[in-house]
């Protein structure tokens, strides 16, 4: 197998998602502007049996793509993220993906190149599947293999799977037996580090904040300061980690909690009609939680200054919900004239007009909204006291639980701010789903690598 060895070297990243020293390439100006290959040289060679194991990923003129590109693939069984990276200057064959199955999602990553005969560069694209849909997902990476096998070649270098993840250990014989190849399990934590770190120091327009004042203010790039350590990552999935990270693969798990994306899920299906998590989200969009919610007004009729809190600030999640019962229980009592036997009669008929006041009165969009409040709210008081005690200025989200959703990260940002009184700031990503299958796919490291014969006569592969 030969090793990674883009023809285009300078800026690259390694295994941490940090750059690289490398000559450098000819100027380009413009983003989408490529240039052809040059050959791999005597140095390139030295430079990789060296340091070996750094996978080499060609990020000079990086951006990302906000629109969905001609033949992007569309299915049921998936998700596709039009938030495609553009990589105009990686002209390396790539030879592997990745993929990090959680509890409720399976995220994959995957290069290719660009339309036309005389494109240059690639792309990073971006899918989710349901976890419990991994049969799609695995036949989705099966047609990838068939791919990379017609694009390169008759005995291209064998595609290799990189997993992370619950699912890297759950699904691992089911994978290699679907697709007949290598598939290498990396650490979860690390993957989402080398992730992010590859993110926030590689690719322009990736980071930012959020209020409703000012959605989505960038983040500036390269980082500003330079030494993006330390930092706190709290990601969010089906449940919730929070990692210090004081530098490169430097990271400790210093808390989380079992109240996450799982949670909302698993309840909103139980107390709506949504079928999917995107549902669930678009009901919270459209709704109202001071139907569901005990607000500071309601116990003071105004807001409580002397500690800081809005007559909309929330007292009590669900509060409202059992004097609403117990009321619609007492109006379904009196409309019976106390015949208790019609009463409990009319109890137990699922939405009974017998019982207008009864929870199922409760829309579901206020539901979801409430719901979606009581989670954020409770994950981002935690974050901020974790980067507290442990002095950390900087707090990034990251997990499918957020997916870019509005009132997540307004109330996640409100969180943080509020607790620190100003102090520190919620940071989030445009691809916060998709940090352990990124780091996954930036650690490959091929079989053979560092063998200075295994260079000779062969394509650069990544």
């Amino acid at each position: 197998m030969s090793p990674s060895l883009p023809a285009d070297l300078d800026p690259t990243t390694d295994e941490t998602g940090h750059r690289t020293s490398r000559a450098q390439p000819a100027d380009s100006s413009s983003p989408a502007a490529g240039r052809p290959r040059r050959p791999t040289v005597q140095s390139d060679i030295q430079e990789a049996i060296l340091h070996p194991g750094n996978v080499r990923i060609n990020v000079q003129g990086a951006f990302i793509v906000d629109e969905e590109q001609p033949g992007t693939p569309q299915s049921e069984d998936y998700e596709h993220d039009p938030k495609d990276i553009r990589l105009p200057n990686h002209t390396a064959v790539v030879s592997h993906i990745a993929v990090d199955v959680g509890g409720s999602l399976a995220k994959l990553v995957y290069f290719s190149r660009e339309p036309g005969d005389d494109a240059i560069g690639g792309r990073l694209n971006f899918l989710k599947f349901e976890t419990d849909r991994i049969d799609s997902c695995i036949e989705f990476m099966r047609n990838l293999q068939a791919d990379h096998k017609h694009n390169n070649g008759s005995t291209p270098e064998e595609l290799c799977v990189m997993a992370t993840g619950g699912g890297a250990f759950k699904y691992y014989d089911q994978i290699t037996k679907a697709l007949g190849v290598e598939v290498i399990r990396e650490d979860e934590m690390e993957c989402l580090i080398i992730g992010l770190d590859f993110f926030i120091n590689e690719i322009p327009d990736e980071v930012f904040t959020y209020s409703e004042e000012e959605p989505m203010t960038f983040m500036p790039h390269p980082p500003d300061p330079p030494n993006i350590y330390p930092y706190l990552l709290v990601n969010i999935g089906s449940g919730v980690s929070m990692i210090k990270v004081s530098g490169p693969k430097q990271y400790e798990r210093v808390g989380g909690t079992s109240l996450g994306g799982g949670t909302l899920w698993g309840l909103l299906s139980l107390l709506t009609g949504a079928r999917s998590f995107e549902d669930m989200l678009k009901l919270a969009e459209n709704g109202d939680n001071s139907t569901v919610d005990l607000l500071v007004g309601d116990i003071y009729g105004q807001a409580y200054n002397k500690i800081g809190l809005k007559s909309t600030h929330i007292a009590s999640s669900f509060g409202k919900v059992y004097k609403m019962k117990r009321a619609a229980e007492r109006d379904a009592e009196d409309g019976c004239n106390g015949d208790m036997k019609h009463r409990e009669e009319a109890e137990h008929v699922a939405g009974s007009s017998e019982l207008p006041h009864s929870s199922a009165a409760f829309r579901p969009e206020d539901i979801s909204r409430s719901l979606l409040y009581a989670v954020s709210n409770n994950i981002g008081q935690i974050a901020y006291l974790h980067a507290e005690k442990h002095g950390l200025p900087r707090i990034y989200f990251g997990g499918s639980f957020i997916g870019g959703h509005s009132q997540t990260m307004n109330t996640l940002s409100y969180a943080i701010r509020f607790w620190s009184k100003g102090n520190k700031q919620a940071y989030f990503l445009r691809h916060e789903g998709y940090l352990g299958a990124v780091g996954a796919f930036l650690k490959r490291q091929p079989r053979n690598w560092g063998r200075r014969e295994s260079f000779q006569g062969k394509k650069p592969t990544v």
